[in-house]
């Protein structure tokens, strides 16, 4: 249980799919927002039941992707540093984010420099994993070593399928018995010099098999030993459990139209 954790989630009572930003879209295949809005109620109550504290942001209308939450920016110590948008089609987003941040009492940096939040951005112990590559940008890692005073380790993606961080590497953390965080990641997801980095700094890493990534199996989201993940897991769950993790299985077919699944949907607000 994790009383003390609190995310930002975002309700998609506006979703749909219009454009195409990622290999995962397809306007043509349609989208339903009440689909959406009943898987995504789901994962909601499965945090309550995990004992989440959740805060909600209203979807801004013509804003489909908003309920992609982690990309709304990326929060430590009471700050909130703001998420400045690759495409066009998200760019109201930031500023959307950053005013909610500023109403619920973070200190908040407004970007010089092209990041997609806590989507590029996952804190493993003291330490920020940020990726850059295919949408946030390397100089957006100079602003975070500023604004937050921590090792920032960047990580390079170069696999347009896992545009973000968080679809091809997560942290984790609190399983009985482990030592410091470790993360699982797909290795062809990232450069040379990238896994270079990972194994040495995570010799124990879990590694994910393709087709396990490919359906945003990555993009999962807990503490605690708990963790959220997709129910189209074919053998990352076997893995995350044997090594002493309790998986909570999951599904958001719908939401997944957007290129987006679990993690997506929650940014932590670390206050």
């Amino acid at each position: 249980m994790c009383p003390m954790t609190t995310i930002l989630m975002c309700r998609p009572t506006h979703f749909d799919v219009s454009y195409q930003i990622n290999p995962w879209m397809d306007p043509s295949a349609g989208a339903k927002a009440e689909i959406a809005v009943a898987e995504w109620q789901k994962l909601y109550e499965k945090y309550l039941e995990l004992g989440y504290d959740i805060e909600l942001i209203d979807q801004v209308e013509g804003l489909p992707d908003m309920v992609y939450a982690a990309n709304g920016g990326f929060t430590l110590d009471g700050k909130a540093y703001g998420a400045k948008f690759a495409f066009p089609e998200r760019v109201d987003e930031g500023p959307a984010y950053m005013d909610w941040f500023d109403a619920h009492g973070f200190e908040v940096f407004e970007p010089k420099y092209v990041n997609e939040g806590e989507g590029d951005m996952l804190m493993a112990g003291e330490t920020i994993l940020a990726g850059w590559g295919l949408r946030s940008t390397i100089e957006s890692h100079d602003e975070l070593r500023r604004i937050f005073d921590r090792e920032v380790l960047s990580l390079r993606l170069v696999d347009p399928r896992f545009y973000h961080l968080d679809t091809a590497l997560t942290v984790l953390e609190g399983a009985e018995g482990q030592d410091g965080p470790n993360v699982a990641f797909l290795r062809e997801a990232f450069d040379e010099p990238s896994l270079k980095l990972l194994d040495q700094r995570f010799p124990d890493a879990i590694h994910a098999s393709a087709a396990d990534a490919e359906v945003l199996g990555l993009n999962m989201f807990g503490t605690g030993g708990d963790l959220v993940v997709s129910d189209r897991l074919t053998d990352l769950d076997r893995q995350l459990e044997d090594a002493g993790y309790r998986t909570h299985a999951v599904g958001l077919p719908e939401l997944l139209k957007g290129g987006g699944s679990i993690k997506c949907c929650t940014l932590l607000l670390r206050r």
